[in-house]
């Protein structure tokens, strides 16, 4: 999910019709977040969301709508005017998780939506709180065979990642843990921290600000070698689950039927945006990777990830009805 290759498609976007694409916008822009404030979601579209405003000259609107594993906000975005004036901090949860986990989950992730590209990829990071004994995968493991039920898994509720990143991990150790949702990821944050649950398979971008201020303690992060600025915590590789990969994608999505010139001229903006130093820093203390995906690459990625986690979630038998 590089921005090198979505550069040189922005020209040819925009070609076929730029008075609309230069126009727009020439009022305020709904962005939809479907969690609370205050989790990794909300942080991105706040990031974004302003930048944008002073790229454009207009207003951003961060339009908080959380609930029923992201498809409240969702659904809400699916059925908005198609002009460009209501887009979706979309993610991994939108488009590939809640529509494998809800039978209605009150849209089609690629018919009732325009992909527009990435924001940033984010990997799972395995959090814990300060007090649990077990400091490693292995630990744990142990830890809650010898407990099976007892040790509560946190997740900003249900069908969103951190909550299948828990359950693929105990499909995959053989463990009994117990999934205890929030209305998102801050007040799951506020109870680990406080020790009301154990631990918490989180989105790095999320959690990763907890774990350098001492709150929490990292025990594994999902990906093929360690983090710089996390350079003290192993991998789940490491630690003998190199099959463990759920990583986290923050995007934009707009409700289909919205101009194609439109479409490029936020991606191109947001390439732009992701070119810039200070986006680029502070994308690297969120542990997450720059996006940029053109709208094609991105509507293709979309639909492999979608296919991907339907099998998975069907494999596990997790069902949220």
């Amino acid at each position: 999910m590089r921005i090198a290759s979505a550069v040189a498609w922005l020209p040819i976007a925009l070609a076929s019709s730029p008075a609309i694409a230069q126009d727009y916008p020439t009022r305020p822009v709904r962005l939809i977040v479907p969690y609370p404030p205050g989790g990794g979601n909300d942080t991105l579209a706040r990031i974004f969301g302003q930048k944008l405003s002073e790229r454009w000259g207009q207003q951003i609107v961060i339009d908080n709508r959380p609930g029923a594993g992201t498809t409240i906000g969702a659904t809400i975005a699916a059925k908005s005017p198609a002009d460009g004036y209501t887009l979706l901090l979309s993610s991994i949860a939108t488009h590939a998780l809640a529509p494998a986990l809800y039978a209605k989950p009150g849209y089609d992730p690629i018919k009732d939506f325009a992909a527009i590209t990435t924001l940033a990829v984010a990997p799972t990071l395995f959090v814990a709180h300060p007090a649990l004994p077990a400091k490693s995968v292995k630990e744990f493991i142990a830890l809650a065979k010898s407990k099976p039920g007892e040790i509560r898994f946190a997740s900003g509720g249900n069908g969103t990642t951190p909550h299948i990143a828990g359950e693929v991990f105990k499909a995959l150790t053989a463990i009994d843990i117990t999934h205890v949702p929030y209305k998102g990821g801050g007040p799951a944050h506020i109870d680990l921290m406080a020790g009301r649950v154990q631990v918490m398979f989180d989105t790095a971008a999320s959690a990763s600000p907890h774990v350098r201020s001492g709150k929490m303690r990292a025990i594994a992060i999902g990906l093929a070698k360690r983090y710089p600025d996390l350079a003290e915590v192993p991998t789940f590789a490491e630690q003998g689950l190199p099959d463990y990969n759920v990583d986290s994608w923050y995007s934009l999505h707009a409700p289909a039927g919205t101009p194609k010139t439109v479409i490029a001229k936020v991606h191109q903006e947001i390439v732009r945006i992701l070119a810039t130093p200070e986006i680029g820093e502070r994308l690297r203390q969120l542990v997450s990777t720059p996006g940029g995906l053109d709208p094609a690459a991105f509507d293709a990625y979309v639909r492999r990830e979608h296919a991907r986690y339907d099998k998975l979630i069907k494999s596990t038998g997790i069902r949220i009805d």
